[in-house]
């Protein structure tokens, strides 16, 4: 593992590492705009891939996330036994998905239907999203490779864990985005590169 150190201008250090190994070396870059406190991170090469615990179920995205950030709502801390979330959207047509899938459906508050495609298998949930949507999340920790996911903002922080904290300048929004998420997708497309 390499790490390079470097001064920018109009940037705080832009810190680079580099996992080597055999061609094409996989990057990840986090860096900040001066007097801001937006991270910025390197999408890597398409396709993005993953799968379950187990390996009957795998998918491959060919099409870049249109945003990933985390979700603190009850549901989504009771669906991944943890605090939070991690939604990376995508196109529904750009992930392929091999192996079997089951799902389970709810109808949400707004009256929308829900659903939560899982591995029947091992049980991890592959993606959610509402029936009959272009968009869909796919559960972003089922990644081969997390190492480049940094958040472009948090959803349904009224609800958060007490010992999760925000950082200054991320985009907080006490329950769910008003404007269909166009800040967060805005933010994401600030934030990301592609390799």
């Amino acid at each position: 593992m390499m790490f390079l150190n470097c001064e920018w201008p109009a940037m705080t250090p832009l810190i680079i590492v580099l996992y080597l190994g055999s061609p094409p070396y996989k990057s990840l870059a986090l860096f900040r705009p001066e007097g801001s406190d937006m991270h910025k991170t390197i999408i890597p090469r398409l396709p993005l891939t993953g799968g379950c615990q187990c390996g009957a179920v795998r998918y491959s995205a060919q099409a870049h996330p249109l945003v990933f950030y985390l979700c603190h709502c009850s549901e989504c801390q009771r669906q991944t036994s943890s605090a939070f979330g991690e939604s990376l959207r995508f196109i529904r047509s750009a992930v392929e998905i091999s192996g079997s899938l089951r799902c389970v459906r709810r109808k949400s508050s707004s009256g929308n239907i829900r659903e939560g495609w899982f591995c029947p298998d091992c049980g991890v949930r592959i993606w959610h999203g509402t029936a009959g949507s272009a968009e869909i999340n796919i559960k972003a920790g089922t990644l081969d490779d997390t190492s480049w996911l940094v958040p472009a903002g948090h959803i349904w922080t009224r609800s958060k864990q007490s010992f999760i904290t925000i950082r200054t300048g991320e985009l907080d929004y006490p329950g769910q985005p008003s404007d269909g998420y166009a800040e967060l997708k805005r933010r994401w497309n600030l934030m990301t590169l592609a390799e």
